[in-house]
């Protein structure tokens, strides 16, 4: 019988795959955001901003990586200013489509506003800009997820809303 491996401590390497993926995603959103203003951009990082204080104060608390290098660093990040949450809290939590809308809203508003503007005047910068955005948030986060992140993750086999919402039902 094979045992399966699990990280106590994620590896610095996959710690930093995965946030440069994030930041690759939110940099790419901002640049593109930035070409219809200011206040426009400002709104956006705050909005992201938001969506990462929501989880290390909400989700990474609960988490049994909290304290700990996640695959994304967040439980330690969490732990230096949140006092831990109720790991059985974070396995009962049911997540929904309707709850991850606000992560794919990172990515799904830059990549409109890029192709309204390529609509109006059609720039290759752009166009690279939307197609990097776009393989980074599907493509990109899938990888990272399922072969670096979730593959060696210890909360996923303690209970995992996410894992519940994504594993296929046979």
């Amino acid at each position: 019988m094979k045992r399966e491996k699990y990280f106590e401590n994620y590896p610095f390497w996959i710690v930093l795959v995965s946030n440069l993926i994030s930041i690759a995603i939110y940099l790419i959103g901002a640049i593109i955001i930035y070409q219809i203003g200011l206040v426009w951009l400002i709104l956006y990082l705050i909005y992201v901003l938001i969506l990462e204080f929501r989880l290390i104060s909400g989700h990474c608390v609960n988490c049994y990586y909290y304290g700990k290098i996640c695959p994304f660093g967040k439980g330690k990040i969490s732990s230096i200013f949140f006092k831990k949450g109720d790991l059985n809290k974070f396995c009962k939590m049911q997540i929904t489509w309707k709850d991850i809308v606000p992560d794919f809203i990172v990515s799904l508003i830059p990549a409109i506003i890029g192709i309204i503007l390529l609509i109006k005047d059609f720039n290759w910068l752009f166009l690279i800009l939307i197609i990097i955005l776009f393989i980074l948030a599907f493509f990109g986060n899938a990888i990272i997820r399922s072969k670096l992140a979730c593959k060696y993750c210890k909360q996923r086999k303690i209970g995992c809303p996410a894992q519940k919402l994504f594993e296929k039902r046979k």
